[in-house]
């Protein structure tokens, strides 16, 4: 392990590039509010939706504590990531783990991290696809019934077509399914019917990802399009 806070930082990002992301030490960004000096700061991009993570890494003696979580969990909404790391191989106190629970902020150590990077990593990429869903049934909801139609949204009643709602519905299905980590996936709902015609099975979370992550880029697409659209 890093003898040196500059070595851990390095140590970090190299973990990050190994696993096919972008990641640059010693960023300066600038929020809505004010600048931040970021420890490591990863990018990625799946189908053509770019993810920022911003890494703080701790090289310390003594446990974490809940006010460093929240000091990033307040960098994260300035600078408008889509999730914090915090990374620490001392632990974290027990208001430190609280207060990240069921956040965009995830407190762990470089060591576990290489032990279960996949399942880590992909834990926290569906996270993001069920934050993204959710905030697309908001604006489908919150679109007019005959704009929605207009828009391509949704078919008009009797009718066959593209529906937002049966592919935020199923995708809200999709990962709670993937959440449980118990592979292959079956699907065989309605809604699966639907979407492929038949039962379906993924082997992997990457495989649930790729099809979401295309699905929700799709609806995001046409939700965009409608919000542009005259009234």
């Amino acid at each position: 392990m890093a003898d040196s806070w500059q070595e851990y930082q390095e140590e970090v990002a190299t973990f990050f590039r190994s696993l096919g992301l972008e990641a640059i030490t010693n960023l300066t960004v600038q929020g809505v509010r004010t600048t931040h000096d970021i420890d490591v700061f990863v990018k990625s991009h799946y189908v053509g939706f770019v993810v920022v993570w911003i890494i703080e890494c701790k090289h310390w003696e003594r446990r974490v504590t809940k006010l460093h979580v929240l000091a990033l969990r307040e960098i994260v909404t300035d600078v408008g990531a889509d999730r914090g790391i915090l990374l620490s191989e001392a632990g974290f106190q027990s208001g430190a783990v609280e207060a990240a629970t069921l956040t965009n902020v995830h407190v762990n150590s470089l060591a576990n991290l290489r032990e279960t990077a996949n399942a880590e990593i992909m834990a926290m990429r569906l996270r993001e696809v069920y934050d993204r869903v959710e905030a697309c049934r908001e604006r489908y909801w919150n679109i007019p019934k005959q704009k929605r139609i207009e828009g391509g949204l949704r078919p008009d009643v009797g009718a066959g077509g593209y529906s937002g709602d049966q592919v935020i519905n199923f995708a809200s299905e999709l990962i709670a399914k993937a959440f449980r980590g118990i592979y292959p996936v079956e699907v065989d709902s309605l809604l699966g019917l639907v979407m492929f015609g038949g039962a379906h099975q993924f082997s992997t979370a990457n495989e649930i990802l790729s099809f979401l992550e295309a699905k929700i880029a799709e609806l995001e697409t046409r939700l965009n399009a409608c919000d542009t659209t005259p009234e």
